[in-house]
Formats: C-alpha cells, sequence, structure tokens
C-alpha cells in the first residue's frame, strides 16, 4: 500500500493550475457582473422614462465613468502588492496592513478633484458640444451620482485584499445585496414609490450612492470579524503614515489607473460622438455597450484572479508557475468570449429587448440601432478578453508601466482617431464608430500578448521582487 502511495501519478499542474484559477475567479467574476449589474439595472430603469432620459443618462454616466475608471486602476494595485508580499512571505500581517492603509489614504486624495470636476458637469458637455437640454438633465444626474466614488474606492480596497488572500466570495456576497438594494431605491428614488418623490435621474445617482456606501460598509464588517481576516487588524492606526509604501501604491496604480483611462475614454469619447450624431444613436449606444459591458466582467474577472496567481508565484521566484497561471488565464478568458459573440450574433433581439418600453415613442428606432451595434461588439469580444487579461497578468509582475503606453497606442493613437474618422467622414455614422473601437481593441490584444510573450521568452518572469 505504501509503495503505491509513493508512486500515485501526480495531479497534471496546468489541471491544477485551471481548477485553482477557476476556483478563485467564479467569485470575482459574479462581483464583476454584479457590479455592473448595478448600472445595467440604472439603464433599464432609465429606458423606462424614456428615450432623452435614457440618452441623458447615458452622457451623465459616461462622464461619471472617466474618472471612477482611473480611480478603480489606482486602487487595483492592491491585489498585486498583496500577493506579492504574500508570495515571499505568507504571514506578512504588518506588511498587507500597511498596503490596505495607503489604498484608503489614495482613495482620499484622488476624490476631491473628482468631486470638482464632476460639479462642473453641464458645463463640460456643453463644451463638448452636446445637446443644451440633456447636458443639463446628465448634470443633475452626476451630481448625486458623484457621491459614491469615496465609498466605492473603499470598498475596492477591501475587495483587493480578499482577493489577494484568495478568499474573494465575500466581496461577491456583498455587492449582491447592494444590486438588490440598489434597484429598490432606484424604484422608490426615481418614480416616487413608498411616500418618496419622483426624482427621475437624479434619484437613481443618489439610489447608487447609497449602495457603494452600503457595499464598503457591509465588507468592512466582514473583515472586521471574520477570523480569516481580522487577524490583519486593517482599521489598526489608521493615522499611522508609512511615505516610501504610499509611494511605491502610485507607482504601480497609477500607470494602471491610466491604462484603464485610456481605454474607457475612448469608448467614452465614443458616446459623446454618438451624441452629436443624434439622441437614438446615443441610446443605442449606451444599450449595446451595456451588454458588451457585462460579458466584458467574466474575462475580467479571470484577469484579475490571474493577477493574484502570477503575483503569489512572481512573490515566490517559481516561473514556471508564473507560466503557467498566466497562460492558464489568457485560455479561459477567450474560450469565454469566443460563446458569447456568438450569442451576439445569432440572438441580438433578446439581449436587448429587455432596456426599452416599445410603448414609449422612437424606441423601435433605438432597438434597430441597438442590434446593429451588437453585432460590431461581437467582432471584438475575443479581442477584448485578451486584452485586458494580458494587462491584468503583467500587474502581476509589477510590469504597468510599458502596458500603459501600449494601451495609449492602440486607444488613443489608433481606435479613436479611427472611429470619429469612420462616424462623420463616410456614411456608416454610428456603425463606423463601432467598427473603430473594434480595431483600436485588437491593436491592444495584440500588443498586450506580444509584452507577455517577450518577457516570458527573454527570461523576464524570474523573481525580481
Amino acid at each position: 500500500m505504501s509503495d503505491l502511495v509513493l508512486h500515485a501519478p501526480r495531479p497534471q499542474p496546468w489541471l491544477a493550475e485551471a481548477k485553482a484559477m477557476l476556483a478563485l475567479s467564479w467569485p470575482m467574476v459574479l462581483t464583476n457582473v454584479a457590479q455592473t449589474a448595478m448600472t445595467a439595472t440604472d439603464v433599464v430603469m432609465m429606458g423606462h422614462l424614456g428615450p432623452d432620459s435614457l440618452a441623458a443618462g447615458a452622457l451623465g454616466s459616461n462622464l461619471y465613468m472617466a474618472v471612477l475608471i482611473f480611480g478603480i486602476g489606482i486602487m487595483a494595485a492592491v491585489a498585486p502588492m498583496i500577493s506579492i508580499e504574500l508570495g515571499q512571505n505568507r504571514h506578512a500581517v504588518r506588511e498587507v496592513r500597511r498596503t490596505v492603509r495607503q489604498g484608503f489614504w489614495a482613495a482620499a486624495t484622488l476624490v476631491g478633484p473628482m468631486w470638482l470636476f464632476l460639479w462642473q458637469g453641464e458645463t463640460i458637455l456643453l463644451a463638448m458640444g452636446q445637446d443644451p437640454a440633456l447636458s443639463a438633465a446628465a448634470a443633475s444626474y452626476v451630481r448625486t451620482l458623484q457621491w459614491s466614488l469615496l465609498p466605492f474606492f473603499c470598498y475596492l480596497v477591501l475587495r483587493g485584499f480578499v482577493a489577494a488572500l484568495q478568499r474573494p466570495f465575500w466581496a461577491f456576497a456583498v455587492v449582491l445585496f447592494a444590486v438588490a438594494f440598489n434597484v429598490f431605491a432606484n424604484w422608490c428614488l426615481m418614480f416616487g414609490r413608498l411616500g418618496f418623490p419622483a426624482l427621475g435621474l437624479p434619484g437613481s445617482g443618489l439610489a447608487t450612492a447609497l449602495s457603494s456606501t452600503l457595499m464598503f460598509l457591509g465588507l468592512a464588517v466582514v473583515v472586521s470579524l471574520d477570523r480569516r481576516f481580522r487577524r490583519f487588524r486593517l482599521f489598526g492606526r489608521f493615522w499611522v503614515s508609512d511615505w516610501p509604501r504610499y509611494r511605491a501604491f502610485w507607482r504601480l496604480g497609477l500607470p494602471i489607473g491610466l491604462a484603464l483611462a485610456f481605454e474607457v475614454i475612448i469608448f467614452n469619447g465614443a458616446a459623446f460622438l454618438m451624441g452629436l450624431i443624434g439622441p437614438a444613436s446615443l441610446a443605442a449606444h449606451a444599450i449595446a455597450i451595456q451588454i458588451a459591458s457585462l460579458t466584458f466582467m467574466v474575462p475580467m474577472g479571470i484577469g484579475q484572479a490571474g493577477t493574484v496567481r502570477v503575483g503569489r508565484a512572481y512573490g515566490a521566484g517559481d516561473r514556471e508557475g508564473i507560466r503557467r497561471a498566466g497562460t492558464t488565464a489568457i485560455v479561459l478568458a477567450i474560450s469565454f468570449m469566443a460563446l458569447t459573440a456568438l450569442v451576439m450574433l445569432f440572438a441580438p433581439g433578446l439581449l436587448v429587448g429587455p432596456f426599452l418600453d416599445t410603448s414609449k415613442p422612437g424606441s423601435a428606432a433605438v432597438a434597430e440601432l441597438a442590434i446593429r451595434f451588437l453585432l460590431f461588439a461581437a467582432i471584438f469580444q475575443i479581442a477584448d478578453g485578451a486584452q485586458v487579461v494580458g494587462s491584468c497578468i503583467l500587474r502581476g509582475l509589477r510590469d504597468t508601466r510599458v502596458p500603459m503606453v501600449l494601451a495609449g497606442i492602440g486607444y488613443w493613437g489608433i481606435g479613436l482617431p479611427l472611429s470619429a474618422a469612420l462616424g462623420f467622414w463616410t456614411p456608416l455614422a454610428g456603425s463606423g464608430i463601432w467598427i473603430g473601437l473594434a480595431i483600436g481593441l485588437a491593436v491592444v490584444a495584440v500588443l498586450m500578448l506580444w509584452r507577455w510573450w517577450r518577457r516570458e521568452r527573454l527570461g523576464l518572469l524570474a523573481h525580481m521582487a
């Protein structure tokens, strides 16, 4: 019997990596989907206010997302920093606590300028040439929505912490409850139910701010009470500075934030270009991009798991583990996005239907355009999955500056100019804007995977911390 035990075949390392990646990524994927579902429900309920409200909400949401995504990128530094620290020393309690603290400090640093920027939303939208009535409505929405930034950033810090400890389920549980609360709060505050005033679009922004606060407080309670987390005493001596770690946090997080901003701003820019074409095109774009965002959450969650797995292996100096983790994440993400592309190609009407009340004037035209845009979204699904996973696994190696440059080249050097040219200088109009987006994403995907392959081929994946 002992000989049988001694000579029993060991599990295949690639299969073991795939199982570990899936076990870590599925709560992250569901958390991402739930977070996006919060925005999706906002869009659905705005659509029931009418096409003009949906168009105004799209303008305001895109302005808000321009600063939100930059902050999300900064907060993304938490997971790789903690993962590498735990890879070097799995008992690194003090270092982990200090990293989380600097994440909170960075969040507090960010929100002041962001609040000032968003408060001037109407002026900014008018300067971009948007319709005055839509700009005023969008600004009223953003002025309540902007207060969700600080609690959401703090939630992301705690989410990065639980993810790096490879226990991300609690983040999903908290955000799932917040999504349900957001639907209820939208119903009450947008439409004036249960004695609340009918606030319209500002009610939706207020609902999101309350939901984000609930997310942070819920996860803060979990990490304070759960025995696996409370040993880190994350909120102890919160006022104590650690300037070297604060600077290291920004050195890693700032390029991530800029790279994400390059990506999201090109989509925001596409929304503003759609607004110049007309309200119907803008509303249809809001629907199509919301559906594409939901599918994107899956490879994003796989990529976040890849950051943790690669970071742990990198901290431990396990070069083969780095290669397995990165390659597994790429294969899983591309496989999923290939399936979603088929659904978008063959059943676009089923996806668009829930977003519109067909009894409202103009809804049929919006639905037709949304279905057309969704066909282009299907084309860039694989590229979208490849680029987000590529950037995430590179973060696990603390490689963020070069990916930032590559994202700038693909999105701003190619994607956005091409979208504008095809949208306004050809008969393609809104379809031309989506074609430019697809090409920009494809370029970034190729560049990110080339960067990963080059790091591996040149032997730069060894532990360098």
